[in-house]
C-alpha cells in the first residue's frame, strides 16, 4: 500500500505541482486548501506525512500544527512546514509548534523530493540505540522497536524527531552533545544550517517527559555547549 502524504496550501498551483511531483514518486496525495480542511483530513485519513504552508486562510500553519499535535491520530505524524516565510523567528515558531522540519520556498523539486524521502525514512528507523532502554528504575522507558516512550507506565506521544533526539541523548547518559552533534546524530544531516532548531525540539520533549520542564530532571542544558541526559540506564534485560 502506498504511503499517504497530506499537502495543505492555499495556492492551487503549488498543490498541483507538489502533488504531481510526489505522486510520480509513488505516494498517494491528499490535498487541503485551508487549515480547517487540513485538520479534518489529517484526522480522517491518517497520512504518513503532512506538508503545511504557513499562510493559509482561517488557520495558519502554526495553528494547524498545534491542533494536529493535540490529536491522538496525528500527534506523532511527521510534519514538514513548506513556506516562503524564511526569518529565524518564523522557523522558531514552526519548531515550537511541533514541526519536524522547516523548508523555505523556493526549492528545487529534486531537493524537496529528497527531503520528503529522508523524513519518511527517518520516521521509520528503529535503530537509534542498541536496544530498548529502561531508565531510573523504569520511570522512563524508550522502546526503539515500537518507537514508543512511556513515563511511569503511561505512553508519551513524541514526534519522530523528538523521539530520535531523546533516544540519542538517553543512550549516552552524561555525555554532552553540542547542537550540531544532535542534528547530525539524531537527524542525519544539517537542517539548512539551523542548529538552534534543536532548542525548540528539546523544549517540546521536556514538556512531555519532565514533571517540571523549568527544572528538568532528565535533559540538562550545558550552557554554551548543548545538552546532556541526566538519567541512569537500568541494569536489566531489554524490554519486552
Amino acid at each position: 500500500m502506498a504511503e499517504k502524504i497530506l499537502i495543505a496550501d492555499d495556492d492551487v498551483e503549488t498543490l498541483r505541482l507538489v502533488g504531481l511531483m510526489l505522486q510520480r514518486q509513488g505516494y498517494d496525495i491528499i490535498a487541503a486548501s485551508n487549515g480547517s480542511q487540513a485538520v479534518a483530513q489529517a484526522h480522517s485519513e491518517s497520512p504518513n506525512l503532512i506538508i503545511l504552508d504557513v499562510m493559509m486562510p482561517d488557520m495558519d500553519g502554526y495553528q494547524v500544527c498545534r491542533q494536529l499535535r493535540l490529536d491522538p491520530v496525528t500527534s506523532s505524524t511527521p510534519i514538514l512546514m513548506f513556506t516562503a516565510k524564511s526569518q529565524v523567528e518564523d522557523k522558531v515558531a514552526g519548531y515550537d509548534a511541533g514541526v519536524d522540519e522547516y523548508i523555505t520556498k523556493p526549492i528545487h523539486p529534486a531537493e524537496l523530493v529528497a527531503r520528503v524521502k529522508a523524513i519518511m525514512k527517518r520516521s521509520q528507523r528503529k535503530d537509534v540505540s542498541s536496544g530498548s532502554l529502561s531508565l531510573d528504575n523504569g520511570l522512563l522507558t524508550i522502546d526503539s522497536r515500537s518507537l514508543e516512550v512511556r513515563k511511569n507506565g503511561s505512553p508519551v506521544s513524541l514526534t519522530p524527531t523528538e523521539f530520535r533526539i531523546l533516544s540519542v541523548l538517553a543512550a549516552s547518559p552524561g555525555r554532552v552533545f553540542t547542537r550540531g552533534e544532535l542534528v547530525e546524530s539524531a537527524l542525519g544531516y544539517q537542517f539548512e544550517g539551523y542548529e538552534r532548531s534543536i532548542d525548540a525540539h528539546i523544549k517540546n520533549v521536556r514538556q512531555k517527559i519532565e514533571d517540571d520542564p523549568r527544572t528538568p530532571a532528565f535533559i540538562h542544558t550545558v550552557y554554551g555547549v548543548g545538552y546532556k541526559f541526566a538519567g541512569k540506564i537500568d541494569d536489566q534485560k531489554p524490554l519486552g
